[in-house]
């Protein structure tokens, strides 16, 4: 049975913020996914981890996993967490939110429309901000997925994740984090939503790097060509509703169903990060799929979180 890690082992991260899934380091983010399959394991050893701490959690959107996970994380490991939801930054300046939060809280997790939001907190906040999804980033659930994908194929070098669908925030850090641990990805989406260029530049440098692949591609079936891990997202996100109709259209040909998940290996998962719209970007048949791993991630994001955490407050 693994020992513990204890208080003078949980590596402390350098980021004083994870607002991208780049503020971690590579050690870090190796040491956080051993972390949370640790305190998967045992976690009655970090309960007392958080004692005296309390953490805000500011959500723009609505949530299940984020928030529920996030809570149970905090107290779990001992700590208080405060929710408020509603707009950032509006009944008063985001920079006066800031400041009045970090004379009160530990730290604060925030889920937020825009990226620009969560980095204005970090800059006028003394205490660790975690970003909790923007519209670019979506690191903590790129953290449980990696805890995920970990479980099912054990060092992730020459794995290969493909993602069928939008190139959005679930798509750049799920590509930033793969390739870092040394997976190939490869995402196939429609025209005129592939993932963002800069984000892009950011993930071939660090294919350069792990001698991982990186394809981005119109076409799903080399996306899926030897996939162990096949990956979708909603077509239209919470704040594009007013697209919904032209990306039904746009993505018509990108439904994950059984003849496209079929494409992939013969041993291969199946994830979401959910909610799903069951009957559009993916079926029921492959939700319900003896491979699919959706629930896992779901329970990961848990584990993750609290070894997150554990990293930047304990």
């Amino acid at each position: 049975m693994a020992t513990a890690f204890s208080p003078a082992q949980i590596m402390k991260t350098n980021a004083s913020d994870l607002l991208r899934d780049l503020d971690l380091t590579d050690d870090e983010l190796l040491h956080l996914l051993d972390l949370a399959a640790e305190v998967k394991q045992s976690p009655r050893d970090y309960a007392r981890a958080l004692d005296g701490k309390s953490i805000a959690l500011l959500f723009e959107k609505p949530s299940l996993r984020t928030r529920l996970t996030f809570e149970l994380a905090i107290k779990q490991l001992g700590g208080d967490a405060l929710f408020v939801d509603g707009p950032i930054g509006v009944r008063e300046p985001l920079k006066d939110v800031a400041r009045n939060l970090d004379r009160w809280v530990d730290g604060i997790v925030a889920r937020v429309f825009q990226q620009a939001t969560v980095e204005g907190l970090a800059e006028w906040s003394a205490v660790p901000v975690i970003n909790a999804l923007s519209d670019l980033y979506h690191p903590c659930q790129a953290l449980g997925d990696a805890q995920t994908l970990r479980e099912h194929f054990g060092d992730l070098k020459g794995r290969k994740v493909a993602f069928i669908g939008d190139g959005n925030n679930v798509a750049h850090s799920l590509m930033l984090t793969s390739l870092r641990l040394g997976a190939d990805f490869a995402i196939g989406c429609p025209e005129g939503y592939t993932p963002d260029p800069d984000i892009v530049a950011q993930a071939e440098g660090l294919a350069a790097v792990s001698g991982a692949s990186l394809l981005i591609t119109h076409d799903t079936a080399r996306a899926l060509a030897g996939a162990h891990a096949v990956y979708t997202d909603v077509w239209t996100s919470m704040g594009q509703e007013q697209e919904l109709v032209k990306r039904k259209k746009s993505f018509h040909e990108f439904q994950v169903d059984d003849e496209l998940f079929a494409q992939a290996r013969p041993d291969a998962i199946f994830m979401h990060c959910l909610p799903a719209k069951r009957g559009e970007e993916v079926t029921d048949s492959i939700m319900e799929h003896r491979r699919s791993a959706i629930f896992d991630q779901a329970e990961n994001r848990l584990h993750a979180q609290k070894a997150l955490l554990l990293m930047m407050l304990s």
